[in-house]
């Protein structure tokens, strides 16, 4: 088999691996209302089962236009404090909050990566983005590094994808939580805040 000598095909990643992280992700989605620790523990599992450098899970500020880093496994301080992603400077990830995966294949020297020379430094080469959508509205970005050219195929789209749309789902979860929880201690205050504070 031969291979473009400036692009090198990814062999194709263990199904039985992405199973494993599928159902790991679902079981602490299922058992855990700590957010933090589910978002982390689905960038760590995508990380591994996809055999990438790295994985971060960004949400949208929709006051400042910014994607917030919300998850990460794998990319380093430095890297992570080159500055703010703006949505309207960052081609790949505007692209990606309209609905559709984005797939560079060298961050280096693409146009549509907002920092090319961060990227260059922190040793990332390809990167793939898909959004977080809930109830059909893009509400971040979920996107996975690799330290060498790579090719993503089909069944890595599907598996970046749904990994996505479960840390979604984590998250309207745990908004509809909070949500509720404040609206109990509206009404307990209402009820009984003149006798907890005379």
């Amino acid at each position: 088999m031969t291979t473009n000598s400036n692009v090198t095909n990814s062999s194709p990643r263990s199904h039985r691996d992405y199973y494993t992280a599928l159902y790991q992700a679902a079981l602490t989605i299922s058992s855990s209302l700590e957010l933090d620790q589910v978002l982390q523990s689905v960038v760590t599992s995508t990380t591994e089962a996809m055999q990438v450098k790295a994985c971060g899970l960004r949400l949208l500020d929709p006051d400042t236009g910014q994607l917030r880093l919300s998850a990460v496994y794998g990319l380093s301080g430095s890297y992570l404090a080159k500055g703010p992603v703006d949505v309207v400077h960052s081609a790949i990830d505007s692209e990606a909050l309209r609905g559709s995966p984005v797939f560079i294949p060298d961050a280096r020297d693409d146009q549509r990566f907002q920092y090319k020379g961060a990227a260059k430094e922190e040793g990332i080469v390809s990167v793939l983005c898909v959004p977080l959508e809930v109830h059909g509205e893009a509400i971040g970005v979920m996107r996975v590094y690799t330290s060498e050219p790579t090719t993503f195929h089909e069944d890595d789209i599907q598996f970046l994808s749904v990994l996505a749309s479960l840390a979604a789902l984590a998250i309207d979860n745990a908004r509809l939580y909070e949500n509720i929880r404040s609206s109990y201690n509206g009404v307990m205050s209402a009820l009984w805040g003149t006798h907890m504070n005379p």
